[in-house]
């Protein structure tokens, strides 16, 4: 048995940056992980010579301010994503150059604008703390943002176009969402004083794709596990969490720990895995267990160099259906090479493209990235997949999705704490719920609760 004042169970962002922060008051801690690494969800891939890309979670941008702080902090700078020269649209076998953010499909383009006006309005109206006490919320829990889009648009450009970012966002698609859990999950792309928008979530130049971290994200966690100076265990999974009113006893395979307070920083579907005595709430277990992930991979090749940008392209493009990725993005790192072209495949396309065999799976991919950018896609250096839902200690991505009804029937039992049990993770956070940002002000927040706790 071994002794500490509090237990961080995931060494990720969130359970990394609850750790920081409760050093920082003087308490101490041990944070253990069941990886042999730290990161989470980030995840940098050596590429050579010292230079990485990201084979997770990657992009920030503006009203991010607490995972662009905390990098402030441990000193890792950003940089700007590829935005200059021309984005490419594919539809229907034809690609298509443009500027700015949204694709130019005349046919959609309309419905498109009225329905980004809609759920912008919408998504003001629902309460970030609390978006089950919305006016309508039983109304918007009870349908999926599909359904929604079709009642308010004509065809399906404007669907087509959602579903081609919520690919990325959810590793789904609308049909899988409900109404209040999508406008909630927007109304979260701001800060304090800036509302969300789906144009900021989409968005590059403005929007949470404008930057990237030098270094590579993992970077971040790399810097604050060095801090934390030996209290991070690595391969460490937790199996059962005891509690009774005066302590908590946490095991892992290895070793047993008391402490006083512990904070859970994992999905919220594997934290309902562990062997809890008392049981969680029968409340909180439903939710958790229904807060699965989406299904996501990112499928990256390598080339001599960006040999696009010559052709005034900026390596992004968006796909309309019949594709194996959604979108694609230039991940050249900042020195300017080795060229680096990523894809996302998520949520429909990963439930068609994942179980087939790899060598299949590579040429569709490439393929893709040669509409885009031309033949010599076909011919990389290298190529990498990273199937998140393979990660047995993530099991799938990029975050939680809420079906129909869940939110208004389940969703108080979020944050809500276990005894002397705490939650952090990137699903736990109002603003920029799944991403790192949301992942860093979740930890923040933990903290904060173990430290009111006393």
């Amino acid at each position: 048995m071994r002794h500490t004042d509090v237990v961080v169970v995931g060494a990720g962002l969130a359970g990394l940056t609850a750790a920081r922060e409760l050093v920082a008051e003087g308490h101490d801690v041990v944070v253990l992980e069941a990886r042999d690494r730290v990161g989470g969800r980030t995840l940098n891939h050596d590429l050579g010579r010292g230079r990485v890309v990201e084979a997770g979670g990657q992009f920030v941008g503006p009203t991010q301010d607490h995972i662009l702080a905390l990098a402030k902090q441990v000193g890792v700078d950003t940089y700007p994503a590829a935005v200059e020269g021309s984005a490419v649209y594919v539809h229907g076998g034809r690609a298509q150059r443009y500027g700015g953010d949204i694709p130019p499909d005349l046919l959609s383009l309309p419905d498109l604008g009225i329905a980004q006006l809609r759920i912008n309005q919408l998504a003001k109206k629902v309460p970030l703390d609390a978006p089950w006490q919305a006016a309508r919320a039983r109304q918007w829990d009870s349908m999926t943002f599909e359904s929604w889009i079709r009642s308010t648009t004509v065809g399906t450009g404007a669907l087509d176009l959602v579903n081609a970012f919520l690919g990325s966002a959810y590793g789904g698609a609308a049909s899988e969402a409900s109404l209040l859990f999508s406008l909630w999950y927007i109304a979260g792309f701001g800060n304090e004083t800036t509302p969300g928008t789906l144009e900021r979530g989409i968005g590059v130049s403005g929007g949470a794709q404008e930057s990237r971290f030098l270094g590579g994200s993992q970077l971040i966690s790399q810097r604050i596990a060095e801090q934390l100076d030996g209290r991070v265990v690595l391969n460490a999974p937790v199996r059962a969490i005891e509690q009774d009113g005066d302590a908590v006893t946490v095991a892992t395979d290895d070793e047993t720990w008391h402490a006083k307070q512990v904070v859970v920083a994992v999905p919220p579907l594997l934290a309902a895995r562990i062997s809890w005595r008392p049981l969680l709430p029968p409340q909180q277990d439903a939710l958790f267990t229904r807060m699965a992930f989406g299904s996501l991979m990112k499928c990256e090749a390598v080339y001599p160099e960006p040999f696009w940008r010559a052709d005034g392209l900026n390596g992004q493009g968006v796909f309309r259906q019949a594709s194996p990725i959604c979108s694609m993005f230039d991940n050249t790192p900042p020195e300017g090479g080795p060229g680096v072209l990523m894809g996302f495949l998520g949520g429909p396309q990963w439930r068609a493209w994942a179980h087939r065999p790899p060598r299949e799976r590579r040429g569709a991919v490439l393929r893709a990235f040669a509409t885009v950018v031309g033949k010599d896609a076909l011919q990389p250096l290298d190529y990498f997949e990273q199937d998140w839902t393979q990660e047995e200690w993530t099991r799938g991505g990029p975050t939680s999705v809420l079906a129909p009804g869940t939110l208004t029937g389940l969703g108080s039992w979020r944050d809500r704490p276990f005894g002397r049990v705490h939650w952090a993770g990137a699903e736990h956070s109002d603003h920029w719920n799944g991403y790192m940002d949301g992942a860093v002000r979740s930890g923040e927040a933990a903290a904060h609760a173990v430290l009111a706790h006393g």
